[in-house]
C-alpha cells in the first residue's frame, strides 16, 4: 500500500455491519472451488521470502516474482493480456544515485575547506544536480511564516548567493502546530523552495545544537523519502566545519540558534566566506512490468480483480517506517503478498470456467503502486483491452492480517448495486465489514475511479510491522484471508453475471485530513483544494488523474487530465512547489490558478475552503 495517502482513510467508516443472508448466485449454477489456505499461505511464504529481496521495483527480486506470476497464469491456461505476452512494462523512476563530479569548497577569511563526501557532506536525494558558486548567507532556518510574524528573508538579499540554514524549526514554532505534528515550515522541501523562490542558488542544511547524546551525523543518501528533482541543489554538512564559517564572522552558531528559538526574532546574516557546489545526483530509471492475464467469457465485457505485487526492497527509497533497519529486507507479507497470493487463488478456482461466464475476468499483478499506483496509472494510460468494457474493478491490498473478525471495504458507493452484493457475500464468510463509499485511498483502486469504473477496495485494516521487516509471513491468518477470497470470487460472479452493465456512481466526499497536501487535500496546514495528482512524470507542472467531486477544483471547473502551472503567485514545477504553495495558502483565499488543457493555458478562480 502506497505511502502518503493511506493514514485516516478508514477512520471514518461507519459501524460494523454483521448481515446474515444467503450465499451469492454462481455461474451456470455451480460454485467454483473454495480457496485454499495451504496453497494461499505456500503463495504468501515463496513471495515474501529472502530471494524476494522484498520485491523492491526495479531490482532482481521483483523480476523472480513477475516471473513466477507469468508462469503460474500461463499453468492455469489463461491468455496474455500484457504488451509482451503476460507482461506490460513500463518506465519508473525508483531513485537516485550520487554521480559524476561532487565537490565542494568554502574559502575566505582564513577558511580553506575542500570537503569529502560522505565523510563531511552529502547531498540530499532530491537535490537538483548541478554547479553553483557564490557568499554563504545565514538564513537561520530558512523560514518565513506569516502566520508567526516570523520571516528570515526579510532585508536579506540572497540572490545568486548559497543559503545556509539549521534543519527544524524554532522552539517556539510547537505552539503554532496542531497537537502531535511538526511544522510543514520546517521540512527541508518547504526549506528548498523558499530559497530557490528568493534567487539563491543552493542550499547547505546543518543539523544545528545537538541534545543530550545525539551525534552531529550525515543523513544516509535516498532515506529522505523524496526523490524527485526539488528544483535546486542541496546538501547537508558536518556543524563542525560550519562552525568554522561563523567564527571567521566573529559569530556562534550554537548562540545564534538559541537566540532565534528564545527570542523568536531571525538572525540571518551574511557570512565573509564563499562556497562552490558541484553536486552530481542522476534519477534511477528502471523497467517494471504489470502482469495481466485474462480469461475469456461470452462476452467482450470484462470484471477486473488486481493486487499489487511490489513492496519497498530494503526501505531505501523511502516508505520505511523503520528508518534504523533500512538496508534489510521489508518482506512485505501482509504488503503485498497477501493480495498477490489471493490474486493467484482466484485464478486457480476461476480458470476451469474459461469461456462459461457473461463476461471475461482480467486478473492484473501491479508493479509500481509503491512508488504512487503507477501500475495501475500505465494500465488506464495504456488498456491492453478497451475501458468502455470494463464493468468493475476489485482490489485486493493487505488482507492478511484480519483483526476481530472485521473486513474493511471501500467503494461501496461507485455502483448502486454494491451494497447488496456485498451483504449476501459477507454473510456468507463469518466476517464483518466495515464501508467506506469512496473509490478515492491510497491503493491501485483509485486509477479506476477516475476513469468512472465502479470499484471495490478489499483490507483487512493497519498494524504495527506495516511497511517494517518485520511483515512476515508467519503472521498472516490464512485461514481469514481465504474467507475474503472467497468474498472476491462470489462477489466478482456476481457483477459476472448482473444483467446490464454497473454505473458509476459519483460519491461526493467529505474533505478530511486523510491524503497528503500534494493532492491538495492534505493533513495537518494548508485549506483545501481538491485535487488528485497523476504520479506519471510530467516535464514540468502538476498533472491532475482527477479532481474531488464537490471540491474547489471541481467548482472552479477543474478537471482530470489539466496540469497546474500556476497557483498564485507560485510557478508551479512539480509537486513540491504545489505543497508549498498550498499550505502558505488560506482558506477563503481566491486563488487564480492556470492550467494547461489540450496544450492550451487556462485560468480559473479557486476559492480554497476550509477542511472537515
Amino acid at each position: 500500500m502506497v505511502s502518503g495517502m493511506r493514514f485516516g482513510n478508514w477512520m471514518r467508516f461507519g459501524t460494523v455491519l454483521a448481515v446474515a443472508a444467503g450465499l451469492l448466485p454462481v455461474a451456470l449454477g455451480q460454485k467454483p472451488a473454495a480457496a485454499d489456505a495451504g496453497r494461499y499461505i505456500n503463495d504468501v511464504r515463496t513471495l515474501s521470502a529472502p530471494d524476494m529481496e522484498g520485491r523492491g521495483d526495479g531490482s532482481a527480486g521483483l523480476t523472480r516474482a513477475q516471473k513466477l506470476l507469468a508462469k503460474r497464469y500461463a499453468s492455469l491456461g489463461l491468455e496474455p493480456k500484457g504488451t509482451k505476452g503476460f507482461l506490460q512494462p513500463f518506465d519508473i523512476i525508483i531513485g537516485a544515485e550520487l554521480t559524476g563530479a561532487n565537490s565542494l569548497k568554502v574559502t575566505g577569511a582564513g577558511v580553506a575547506q575542500e570537503l569529502k563526501l560522505k565523510e563531511d557532506y552529502t547531498p540530499y536525494a532530491f537535490s537538483a544536480a548541478g554547479q553553483a558558486s557564490g557568499g554563504l548567507v545565514f538564513a537561520g532556518y530558512g523560514i518565513t511564516a506569516p502566520e508567526w510574524k516570523f520571516d528570515e528573508y526579510a532585508g536579506l538579499d540572497v540572490k545568486g548567493k548559497i543559503v545556509v540554514v539549521l534543519r527544524g524549526a524554532p522552539a517556539f514554532a510547537t505552539a503554532h502546530a496542531p497537537k502531535g505534528e511538526s511544522s510543514p515550515h520546517g521540512e527541508l522541501i518547504t526549506k528548498a523552495i523558499l530559497a530557490r523562490k528568493h534567487g539563491a542558488l543552493a542550499v547547505i542544511v546543518l543539523n544545528g545544537k545537538l541534545g543530550k547524546g545525539e551525534e552531529d551525523l550525515l543523513p544516509r543518501f535516498g532515506g529522505e523519502g523524496s526523490q524527485e528533482d526539488v528544483g535546486i541543489p542541496i546538501v547537508a554538512v558536518k556543524g563542525a566545519l560550519a562552525a568554522e564559517w561563523f567564527k571567521s564572522a566573529g559569530k556562534d552558531l550554537g548562540a545564534l540558534q538559541e537566540s532565534i528559538d528564545n527570542t523568536g526574532n531571525p538572525a540571518s546574516q551574511e557570512l565573509p566566506v564563499k562556497g562552490a557546489l558541484d553536486a552530481g545526483v542522476k534519477r534511477k530509471h528502471a523497467e517494471v512490468s504489470n502482469v495481466l492475464a485474462y480469461l475469456p467469457g461470452k462476452s467482450d465485457e470484462y470484471v477486473i480483480l488486481g493486487a499489487h505485487y511490489d513492496h519497498l526492497g530494503k526501505g531505501e527509497y523511502g516508505g520505511s517506517l523503520a528508518p534504523s533497519q533500512i538496508g534489510q529486507f521489508h518482506p512485505g507479507a501482509d504488503d503485498n503478498a497477501s493480495g498477490t497470493a489471493a490474486l493467484l487463488e482466484l485464478a486457480r478456482v476461476l480458470a476451469p470456467l474459461k469461456g462459461q461466464l457473461p463476461r471475461g475476468i482480467l486478473f492484473s499483478s501491479f508493479a509500481g503502486e509503491e512508488l504512487g499506483l503507477l501500475g495501475s496509472a500505465a494500465w488506464v494510460r495504456n488498456p491492453t483491452l478497451p475501458l468502455a468494457k470494463a464493468d468493475a474493478m476489485l482490489n485486493m491490498d493487505m488482507i492478511g492480517r484480519i483483526q476481530k473478525e472485521t473486513l474493511y471495504v471501500g467503494g461501496v458507493g461507485t455502483a448502486a448495486e454494491f451494497k447488496g452484493i456485498l451483504e449476501k457475500g459477507v454473510a456468507a464468510t463469518g466476517l464483518k465489514a466495515e464501508y467506506s463509499e469512496s473509490g478515492y485511498s491510497s491503493s491501485d483502486h483509485t486509477s479506476f475511479v477516475v476513469k468512472q469504473i465502479p470499484v471495490l477496495f478489499f483490507f483487512s485494516g493497519l498494524h504495527s510491522d506495516y511497511h517494517k521487516p518485520s511483515d512476515t509471513w508467519e503472521k498472516i491468518d490464512a485461514k481469514s484471508a481465504v474467507k475474503v477470497v472467497d468474498l472476491v470470487a462470489d462477489t466478482g460472479l456476481a457483477i459476472d453475471e448482473a444483467p446490464g452493465k454497473l454505473q458509476f456512481v459519483t460519491v461526493e466526499e467529505k474533505h478530511t485530513q486523510s491524503t497528503s497536501s500534494a493532492s491538495g487535500g492534505g493533513s495537518g496546514y494548508g485549506p483545501y483544494f481538491g485535487s488528485i495528482p497523476d504520479f506519471g512524470q510530467v516535464e514540468t507542472g502538476v498533472k491532475f488523474s482527477d479532481v474531488r467531486p464537490g471540491s474547489p477544483a471541481a467548482k472552479a471547473g477543474l478537471k482530470g487530465g489539466d496540469t497546474m502551472i500556476q497557483f498564485g503567485d507560485s510557478t508551479i514545477k512539480n509537486l513540491y512547489d504545489f505543497t508549498d504553495a498550498l499550505r502558505r495558502a488560506k482558506v477563503g483565499d481566491k486563488v487564480a490558478v492556470t492550467v494547461l488543457r489540450d496544450g492550451k493555458p487556462l485560468t480559473v478562480t479557486v476559492t480554497l475552503e476550509q477542511r472537515k
